[in-house]
């Protein structure tokens, strides 16, 4: 993804992580959750996000793909401003028509993700969009669906990455772009 561009300007980055708060023991003891609510509230600091993961992607893109529920909030605006379709992955049982699966886990659980087929045109060049990079499963199962789709996954983008739980790992071979690392 950002190939030959230079980093996030430090000063973006702090300002961006101070607006991310920790709420630890949610959604269960022992996890500490990311909220981006409070950067999200902050117009120019969601503005400044949108920018940088817009400016920093691998043109073209055909197709942005965000992850129920934040991944969607990033990728829609990502989408429009590379003049790219939004695709919404869901959990299981959201989508209204046929489907394809599957299954992944998470640092507390495991879910399944679906989404339509027929809205992913065969070679399609899709970025995939989402809040944090943590175990790696959602991203993993949504590249797999993806490609299996027809679709070629040239990147994926993150607000934040945890980087104790190695969920780069899990990308390895993929191009990816964090603005916040923890």
């Amino acid at each position: 993804m950002s190939r030959g561009l230079p980093s996030v300007p430090e000063d973006l980055r702090d300002r961006l992580a101070a607006l991310v708060h920790d709420v630890h023991d949610y959604p269960q003891p022992g996890v500490t959750f990311k909220d981006i609510t409070p950067l999200l509230a902050d117009a120019q600091a969601f503005a400044a996000t949108v920018e940088h993961l817009v400016a920093r992607a691998d043109t073209p893109i055909d197709l942005v793909v965000g992850m129920e529920a934040r991944g969607f909030i990033l990728g829609a605006p990502v989408a429009v401003g590379l003049g790219a379709g939004f695709i919404p992955v869901r959990k299981e049982g959201k989508l209204p028509r046929a489907t394809l699966s599957g299954a992944y886990d998470l640092e507390y659980g495991s879910a399944v993700l679906e989404v339509h087929p027929d809205t992913i045109p065969d070679g399609s060049r899709i970025l995939v969009v989402d809040d944090v990079l943590a175990t790696g499963g959602t991203a993993a199962a949504t590249v797999e669906l993806l490609e299996s789709a027809g679709g070629v996954v040239v990147g994926l983008a993150f607000l934040m990455e945890l980087t104790a739980l190695r969920g780069r790992a899990r990308l390895a071979g993929r191009e990816l772009d964090v603005l916040i690392s923890y």
